[in-house]
């Protein structure tokens, strides 16, 4: 049986990543696993409620301004390095996998030490930091987007591969996905996430769509705003006499998240890699506000390889209002033409057989 160590957390982008890669490499070669992640990132509630090990270390992000807290974060540095190589002498993996954040710099950095076959695998246009680093001395590199390649100074190094995607987004549907969500057949329907925090920008754009539907029949718009942000929208909602259309429906978080994405004809979304390969994956056309504090700005360019691609619409943060939200969905859904163009360009771009890829690298690497 071989043996890997996964390392990557701090945000979900970095953790869902590194669970489907696992459970793709448990399926094809019955691997065994232990996590690596940070002391206070969401890893320590999602790993193990997934079912897997999880080791955790104690280094931090470096703050971006000159304090005397860094060489607090240097010494959690040094000693996250020395924890993270007797983890590696404890457990022995036959390759080190690391998804992204800071916390993958140490396990990384001791494995590439240790001689141990390294992957990381960056799922955005703009690598973070800690993997553009990493990159100069891991064996190989296994990218989300070909435009990442030119960020690492070790380009033939780089494989890519697509960013991995659940196995249940591509299970589900449309028939199956539409009847379990009690929608019509052939409703149009709008899908409209901004994360699993929410985005306060999106969700009140998205009042301004609500509106131009209110009265319309043979649509269906489907508003995940976020628990943090639901009552407020739903008072919003209420205040202009918006909350009471079953065709309308104002939805904290979204468990079916899979099951929305089949029903899916069109989505208003941020730019953040899971989304996107989950969106190509199934062919769906979007409508795309990438997140604007993202580090070095990476939602921007993520968003541009699908907009020129011809697969979505691109509105920044500080230039979206509703009425030009509602216009363009309204547009598109008059466009069936305009609306398959763009899903054939999703499609395309879809790897929904990224994790397959990522699994046959890394155990190339064993040898």
């Amino acid at each position: 049986m071989t043996r890997a160590i996964l390392s990557g957390g701090g945000t979900g982008g970095h953790i869902y990543p590194a669970l489907t890669i696992a459970e793709t490499m448990q399926q094809m070669y019955g691997t065994e696993f232990l996590f690596v992640g940070s002391e206070n990132g969401l890893e320590t509630d999602i790993v193990p409620a997934a079912g897997y090990p999880l080791e955790t270390l104690p280094i931090r992000g470096i703050e971006r301004r000159l304090t005397w807290r860094h060489f607090t974060t240097f010494a959690l540095a040094a000693e996250s390095v020395v924890k993270a190589n007797g983890l590696l002498q404890r457990f022995r993996p036959d390759v080190v996998i690391g998804t992204g954040g800071y916390v993958c710099g140490p396990v990384l950095l001791a494995a590439a030490l240790r001689g141990i076959p390294t992957l990381i695998q960056e799922q955005n246009v703009v690598p973070g930091v800690t993997n553009r680093i990493l990159g100069r001395m891991v064996t190989r590199i296994a990218l989300g987007y070909a435009e990442a390649r030119r960020h690492f100074s070790r380009a033939d190094n780089c494989v890519v591969t697509g960013n991995p995607v659940r196995p249940e987004v591509m299970s589900v549907t449309r028939e199956a996905a539409r009847r379990e969500l009690a929608i019509a057949a052939d409703d149009f329907v709008v899908l409209a996430a901004g994360g699993s925090r929410g985005a306060r920008a999106i969700n009140e754009a998205m009042e301004t769509v609500f509106q131009q539907y209110a009265e319309v029949s043979g649509v269906t718009v489907l508003h995940v705003s976020g628990k943090s942000e639901y009552e407020r929208c739903r008072a919003r909602l209420e205040e202009k006499g918006l909350s009471g259309y079953r065709h309308l429906r104002l939805i904290p978080y979204l468990e079916q998240m899979p099951t929305a994405l089949a029903a899916a004809d069109l989505a208003v979304f941020r730019a953040g890699a899971v989304g996107l390969a989950e969106l190509t994956a199934r062919g769906i056309p979007s409508i795309l506000i990438p997140y604007p504090y993202a580090t070095a700005n990476h939602q921007l360019y993520n968003a541009n390889v699908l907009e020129r691609a011809g697969a979505a619409e691109v509105i920044e943060n500080h230039n979206l209002r509703g009425e030009d939200l509602a216009a363009r969905i309204e547009r598109l859904r008059r466009s069936p033409q305009e609306l398959q163009y763009m899903a054939r360009a999703s499609r395309l771009l879809g790897r929904p057989q990224a994790a397959q890829a990522i699994a046959e690298l890394a155990f190339s690497l064993i040898g």
